[in-house]
C-alpha cells in the first residue's frame, strides 16, 4: 500500500475517534455547568482547557471560550469541527481504498457542520454533540461493514485505537486532577459510554476505584485503556508480520509496536493497587505513549515528514 493512503486512514482513524470523544466530554463539561450551580465554572472551564492542551488564564476560562476552542475551531484538528474536517481531507487522498458508502458519509457530515453550528449556538450544544457521536458510530460502522481486512483497514483501526487511548486517559484525567471542580465518576462513566457495562459487570453503586479499574483495565469493554492497546498492538503485529518473514526473528519489528506492548505489558502484569495508588503519573505516562507510538507508526510506514501532532507544541 503506498505511504500516503496508509497514513491517510490512519489519520482518520484518528480525527473520527477524536472528535466522537471530544464531544462526549465537553457533553458532559456543560451538563455539569448547567445541573450543578456552585461549580466554579472558571476553575473547570480553565482544567478543561488544559488538559485537552489548550490552556489559558483562568480569568479568561470560560464555556463560551471552551467552546470556541474545542467545538467549534475550524483550523485546529484538535476541536471537533477541525477534527471532522480533517477527517474528509484525508478521505479524499483515500477514496481508492474507501468504500462510497464511507466517503459519502464523511462528506456529508462535514456539510452538515455549518448548520449544526447553528443550531447549537441557538439552542444549546447537546444537539452538535449527539450528532458528532451519530455520525463517528457511522462512519466506523460502515468501515467495519464495507471494507476488506487488508493494510488499509489495520491502518484505520490502529489510528483509532491509539487515540482512543489517549482520549480514555485525557477523561480519567478530568476527574483525577480537577479536584473539586472535577465530575462524577458516573459522569465520566457516561462520557464514555461505560456506565451500562459498568453497572452489569459490578452490579452496585459506582465505585471511584473500580470505574477507573473498568476504564483502564476492563479487557471487554472496547473503550478501556487496555482493550485498545491490545488491539493497536494486534495491527502493529499483522502490519510487521512481513518484517518476520524477511528474517526479523527476534524481539518486536518495530518501535511502534514495543512501545504499545511495553505500555499494554505494565497494565496487564502490574497490580491494580499500584497502578491506582500513582494513577495521575500513569495517565501522563499513557498520553506519552500514544505520542510516541504515533511518530514511530510516522517514521516506519509512511512519508519521511513530521508526524502530525495532537497537542500544539509547548502546550501543557
Amino acid at each position: 500500500m503506498l505511504s500516503r493512503i496508509a497514513e491517510s486512514l490512519f489519520w482518520i482513524g484518528r480525527y473520527v475517534e477524536r472528535a466522537d470523544d471530544t464531544a462526549r466530554i465537553l457533553d458532559v463539561h456543560t451538563q455539569r455547568l448547567v445541573e450543578d450551580p456552585w461549580i466554579d465554572e472558571q476553575r473547570a472551564c480553565a482544567n478543561l482547557l488544559a488538559l485537552m492542551g489548550a490552556p489559558c488564564p483562568p480569568e479568561e476560562a470560560d464555556t463560551e471560550r471552551v467552546l470556541a476552542t474545542l467545538a467549534f475551531d475550524r483550523a485546529s484538528p484538535s476541536s471537533i469541527t477541525g477534527a471532522l474536517s480533517a477527517a474528509r481531507e484525508n478521505a479524499r487522498g483515500a477514496r481508492e481504498v474507501l468504500s462510497a458508502e464511507i466517503w459519502e458519509s464523511l462528506n456529508v457530515t462535514h456539510n452538515a457542520l455549518p448548520q449544526q453550528r447553528t443550531m447549537a449556538r441557538r439552542y444549546g450544544p447537546h444537539s452538535l454533540f449527539r450528532f458528532v457521536r451519530e455520525r463517528s458510530a457511522m462512519v466506523f460502522g460502515l468501515a467495519d461493514a464495507t471494507m476488506s481486512r487488508d493494510e488499509g483497514w489495520l491502518f484505520l483501526i490502529l489510528g483509532r485505537s491509539l487515540e482512543r487511548v489517549d482520549m480514555t486517559a485525557r477523561m480519567l484525567s478530568t476527574r483525577v486532577l480537577a479536584g473539586d471542580a472535577a465530575p462524577s465518576w458516573t459522569l465520566v462513566l457516561r462520557s464514555t459510554g461505560a456506565y451500562e457495562p459498568y453497572l452489569r459487570t459490578y452490579r452496585g453503586a459506582v465505585n471511584s476505584s473500580r470505574a477507573a479499574e473498568f476504564l483502564l483495565l476492563d479487557r471487554l469493554f472496547p473503550r478501556s485503556v487496555f482493550a485498545s492497546l491490545e488491539r493497536a498492538e494486534g495491527c502493529l503485529a499483522e502490519l510487521e508480520r512481513a518484517n518476520v518473514r524477511e528474517g526479523h526473528r527476534i524481539g518486536v519489528a518495530g518501535e511502534a509496536h514495543r512501545i504499545v506492548g511495553r505500555a499494554r505489558t505494565m497494565l496487564e502484569f502490574m497490580q491494580t493497587d499500584e497502578i491506582l495508588a500513582r494513577l495521575p503519573a500513569r495517565l501522563d505516562e499513557l498520553q506519552r505513549t500514544c505520542s510516541a507510538a504515533s511518530e514511530a507508526v510516522t517514521n516506519r510506514f509512511f512519508t519521511e515528514q513530521a508526524p502530525q501532532v495532537w497537542v500544539p507544541e509547548g502546550a501543557g
